[in-house]
């Protein structure tokens, strides 16, 4: 398959990336020329600062070095961009794709220079959208939080792209305008602006309230008053309707210590443990980029 068929098209490890200065670019230079055995890809930069990416084929991978036999055009400089962003992991698909559509976009391909000056690079960026849905505040929301730091990491998934889908408190408030409103906990402060605002978790007086809770909410409003809240407002990410096109990730308070996928949606515990938003993007990944393999 040509590099034009392959979406999010990097390396398996930067160390098969190699850097060469020449004063032209051309890529009949390298035929016959020794390369490291490791080498795979060459990244060529010219004295005026053009940057083209190549494919290398050797001899042989077993000496040291070896003479090039073949050379493959991966991206030619009308179409590659050279990026410096000292902060970024260039062994992590996740990154490489963020820092080029940010710093490179319209680009073919993206080579990067980052973290420790290793160098890799990314054709045909392409990133799985990730709807994350969340409950704001806090800011930044936990779940939302919890996927970018694994994605900061994870070398082994597909170049993802989480996208906030968040709603306020106050946003859910106004789908039911009350006086007085019960929240499951008090913990975040929450308030809603111009109303009485009592918390769940401290068991308060029944009162003639709107709950802003999700099923969890509801059963324990029965549980410690014997009937339901005089009104509720659902605030579950799970039942929120989300873009069809997009896959989704949610939590949910029903879930306790298992995760769940259906429909495009992926749903783990409400308190979930970076290790089970780990297993999440994992079924994230295979779900909807099961034949992404770096090259």
């Amino acid at each position: 398959m040509t590099p034009d068929g392959i979406p999010n098209m990097v390396p398996s490890a930067y160390r098969g990336v190699s850097v060469a200065q020449v004063d032209r670019l051309d890529e009949r230079f390298f035929l016959g020329r020794e390369a490291y055995r490791r080498t795979r890809f060459l990244v060529v930069r010219d004295a005026r600062g053009g940057t083209a990416l190549l494919r290398v084929e050797k001899e042989s991978d077993e000496p040291l070095f070896s003479p090039v036999t073949r050379v493959e055009v991966l991206a030619a400089p009308e179409e590659c961009a050279y990026v410096v962003a000292p902060e970024a992991d260039t062994a992590v698909p996740s990154t490489l794709a963020r820092v080029a559509l940010a710093r490179a976009p319209g680009a073919r391909a993206v080579v990067v220079e980052g973290r420790y000056a290793h160098v890799s690079f990314i054709v045909n960026p392409v990133p799985l959208r990730l709807a994350v849905r969340e409950i704001v505040p806090p800011e930044p929301p936990k779940l939302l939080d919890q996927v970018r730091r694994l994605l900061e990491v994870a070398e082994d998934l597909p170049p993802i792209v989480p996208v906030a889908d968040t709603v306020t408190f106050e946003e859910l408030a106004a789908r039911a305008p009350a006086e007085r409103y019960l929240l499951p906990c008090g913990g975040s402060g929450v308030t809603v602006a111009g109303t009485a605002t009592a918390y769940l978790d401290r068991r308060p007086d029944l009162a003639k309230w709107t709950l802003l809770g999700c099923a969890r909410s509801r059963e324990i409003h029965q549980w410690f008053y014997g009937e339901p809240a005089a009104a509720t407002v659902d605030i579950c990410p799970r039942a929120r309707a989300g873009d069809p096109g997009v896959p989704a990730l949610a939590k949910c308070c029903l879930l306790e210590d298992r995760i769940e996928r259906s429909d495009g949606l992926v749903v783990v515990p409400w308190g979930a443990t970076l290790g089970q938003v780990r297993a999440a993007l994992e079924h994230v990944a295979r779900g909807w980029e099961p034949s992404w393999q770096p090259v």
